[in-house]
């Protein structure tokens, strides 16, 4: 057989759904490969979309995403979501077509070393030398890529290798163990939380990612702990429950980091230290720190353990419920500092402003939301308000990109996930400034058939820089920019545009939109003076405990 058939047996073996890319002339045997196969290869507007859309699948279902691109600019296009996934711990394949091995010794017409550009932003990459090693190459990308803490592979496959004759068969699945805490680091840490007096549990995406929300829960109801989470760890403690102090990250002082403030001991689970840097909340470097996770911590000065239980979150939190934990009295936190949040939240819930309220859009997207439905955050602004006042019920319910923090993502993320979930509303929301950066996956959604909504909080500026830079400097350096008309833009893909004109607006508008058959697009006008009022008022904030 062929190479380039091989490469897809063993893509079959590693039960890969989709492939989310674009064809060029070194894939042509690989793409022709795939015609005879049962995986649907997802032809994309833009490399960048596939790559987003690998991430967001990845993220979603625990397998990996997968990618496919030319090589030159084709491969250069899939850097960014390839870079966000890796750095996200979302588990992705990203596959390359390369020029022929008799051309990368010398200056050759769109080659470039692409291994080494995708190094940095890999768990794991190689170029495929010899058909004899597509079996094992596909077998590490994918056991790499899914491996604690998943991230991003990369395959380099040149285009004579793929037409090359080879016989093979796919490696067969391996069966990893998981790991468990010692007994030692068991009790080292039940003895700091019996001993601590103001506990707190900073829950992160890997609680989310290891599927740990039931024993997370378990634990915070025996010991009364409260449980505030990063912005990827949104939905890893419903927000109703009781000691949900809901998210931190706002990288200001917020009223949850009154609740650090206090703090004699950090409970981290699940968290990496690039979704909220532990100087923010630990600053003095003085706090007491239990160490949750599938890895051992990362070096940081703000961020030294007392005690790691390294292995299954599950299994470790399990287990740790085994030793005499004293309930805590917790309320110090769980009552006052959520309530403001969630004070602030209905407030806003019947504001007849307009342009609208951040607080006021996110209130009505909530109303219409089900608990299982899907948002997805691109970066800007609104992400900010997002992972702030958006409550959450379930996991995976609110994607925000907040490791490396791309741009672009939210709506070929909203397209995958409504893929994967055809029964749930998927809502990609997204700044004027990123929509505009992926919307050519429009086209995608229509042609595939993916109806999924896309909100745009609609400025006419960077809302995001604008804010960093009057907090810091009191005036603006080259944020604004002007917009096409959204609903005609929408409609000339064939897809559904609506705008908000007035308050009471939105919540229809949502309603009908999730209706359609096709894909649609809100233009929304937002009312951004309120993020300079946030940042007035937390700068004003006095911790009431």
């Amino acid at each position: 057989m062929k190479a380039s058939d091989l490469m897809v047996k063993c893509l079959e073996n590693e039960r890969v759904e989709y492939i989310f890319g674009i064809p060029g002339e070194e894939n042509l045997d690989l793409m022709d490969s795939l015609l005879d196969s049962n995986i649907q290869f997802i032809q994309t507007r833009d490399e960048r979309g596939a790559a987003f859309m690998a991430d967001v699948y990845g993220r979603l279902t625990g397998k990996a995403g997968v990618c496919l691109a030319t090589l030159g600019p084709g491969a250069m296009n899939l850097v960014t979501g390839v870079a966000d996934a890796n750095m996200d711990r979302a588990p992705v394949v990203a596959i390359t077509g390369q020029a022929s091995l008799n051309r990368m010794h010398k200056e050759s017409h769109q080659y470039m070393d692409v291994v080494s550009v995708f190094k940095p932003m890999t768990k794991w990459n190689t170029l495929i030398h010899l058909p004899e090693i597509i079996p094992e190459a596909i077998h590490k990308a994918f056991k790499v890529a899914t491996s604690e803490k998943p991230g991003a592979t990369h395959l380099d496959f040149p285009e004579d290798v793929a037409e090359m004759v080879v016989s093979g068969e796919p490696v067969p699945h391996d069966f990893p163990c998981e790991v468990e805490p010692v007994e030692s680091c068991l009790e080292q840490a039940a003895k700091l939380i019996n001993q601590a007096r103001y506990p707190i549990i900073l829950a992160g995406n890997g609680v989310v990612r290891q599927q740990a929300s039931e024993a997370l829960m378990k634990f915070a109801s025996a010991t009364n702990i409260p449980v505030a989470h990063t912005f990827m760890g949104k939905g890893s403690i419903p927000w109703t429950h009781p000691l949900s102090l809901l998210s931190v990250g706002l990288q200001a002082h917020d009223y949850v980091s009154c609740g650090f403030d206090k703090a004699d001991l950090v409970i981290a689970i699940g968290y990496d230290i690039v979704e909220y840097h532990p100087r923010h909340w630990n600053p003095n470097g003085e706090k007491k720190i239990v160490h949750i996770d599938t890895m051992p911590s990362e070096s940081d000065s703000a961020y030294v353990t007392h005690a790691e239980l390294v292995g299954s979150i599950e299994h470790s939190l399990i287990h740790l419920m085994e030793y005499k934990l004293t309930a805590k009295d917790t309320d110090y936190a769980s009552n006052t500092l959520r309530g403001i949040i969630l004070d602030e939240l209905e407030a806003h819930r019947t504001d007849g402003n307009f342009p609208i309220k951040p607080q006021k859009i996110l209130s009505d997207v909530r109303s219409v939301m089900g608990e299982e439905d899907i948002v997805v955050s691109d970066v800007g602004a609104h992400k900010m308000w997002i992972a702030r006042m958006y409550p959450c019920y379930r996991p995976n319910t609110c994607i925000i990109s907040n490791g490396f923090a791309s741009m672009g993502i939210a709506m070929p993320g909203a397209f995958a996930a409504k893929l994967i979930h055809p029964h749930r509303k998927c809502l990609a929301i997204c700044g004027d400034g990123g929509f505009l950066m992926n919307s050519q996956e429009l086209e995608t959604a229509m042609r595939v058939g993916v109806p999924f909504v896309t909100l745009v909080f609609n400025d006419s500026a960077y809302g995001l820089i604008e804010w960093k830079q009057m907090t810091t400097f009191q005036r603006v350096s080259h944020i604004d920019f002007t917009n096409p008309d959204f609903v005609k833009y929408a409609e000339a893909f064939g897809a559904k545009g609506y705008r908000v004109s007035a308050s009471d607006e939105l919540v229809p508008i949502l309603n009908e939109a999730f209706e359609q058959k096709v894909p649609s697009v809100i233009d929304c006008p937002v009312d951004y003076s309120e993020n300079l009022k946030l940042t007035d008022k937390l700068g004003q904030l006095t911790c009431p405990i």
